[in-house]
């Protein structure tokens, strides 16, 4: 049986004053699905960066559909009902196309490389309002040589940007709090980019200034493979996930979005 977070306290309004109470997990237990990730689903993604191309992907199209596909829609499903327990606006879609599981196929238009395939596992539970990938979210990655977590809003979009670094601008002693909240720092490194000059409207000399050039309000928080076949990876998750609960519903309450 794998633990659920909940959150026991009220879901705070985006519009309204910094919530005055803190949130607390407690465990409640849901049944688990016994197909996760496997040593043999970390052997396809190395074998299919080995052979990105089409012919070899149909030729080994089962595996991917057994070995990755299927694991991931597996961890998907039981991964719902552990976010809906501290972030119920954010969703869990076990869908095999159009929901939460990324797609294997890369949009090659813009890019020098031609290789048709993705070579890790990228899963992402975004917000209820977005569309894309660059709304808030949580993320799964999983690669051979690389798997990490990820929170938070990669390349959003100029007036989601311009709304969080006002509200950074206009509360840091909150952003701070969010930003540096204890266990939220223990397991997660803030990542992404940042501009090299103040953005155009910002006082050099703010507090946060720092905070104001990123580009990218995400946060990293790195796995071993051992970590993503355990068979408590869903409960791994949760939990990590959990703790960057502040630093999530500071930038939902920027986007005026519900936690």
């Amino acid at each position: 049986m794998a633990p659920i977070f909940r959150d026991t306290a009220p879901t705070p309004s985006p519009q309204g004053a910094p919530p005055c109470c803190t949130r607390s997990l407690i465990a409640v237990t849901t049944p688990r699905i016994d197909r996760m990730f496997t040593t043999a689903s970390i052997k396809f993604l190395d074998d299919l960066a080995a052979n990105n191309n089409r012919i070899w992907f149909e030729e080994n199209r089962s595996r991917y559909e057994a070995l990755v596909r299927e694991p991931a829609l597996a961890f998907i499903s039981e991964m719902s009902p552990v976010l809906h327990s501290f972030a119920p606006h954010f969703r869990a879609d076990a869908r095999k196309t159009g929901g939460s599981l990324m797609r294997i196929f890369r949009d090659t238009r813009f890019s020098r490389d031609k290789t048709p395939y993705k070579t890790n596992i990228g899963i992402q539970f975004r917000h209820a309002s977005g569309n894309d990938v660059h709304a808030p979210g949580f993320y799964v990655h999983i690669a051979g040589n690389d798997c990490f977590l990820a929170v938070g809003c990669w390349h959003p979009d100029t007036n989601s940007l311009a709304r969080i670094r006002d509200w950074i601008a206009c509360a840091p002693e909150k952003w701070f709090s969010a930003r540096d909240h204890g266990s939220f720092c223990e397991k997660w490194t803030h990542s992404g980019e940042s501009l090299t000059r103040p953005p155009r409207g910002y006082q050099a000399d703010h507090a946060a200034i720092e905070d104001l050039k990123r580009k990218d309000y995400v946060a990293i928080a790195a796995l071993s493979l051992d970590e993503v076949i355990d068979r408590d990876f869903v409960q791994l998750a949760g939990a990590r996930f959990a703790v960057a609960t502040p630093f999530m519903r500071f930038l939902c309450e920027a986007l005026q979005v519900l936690y």
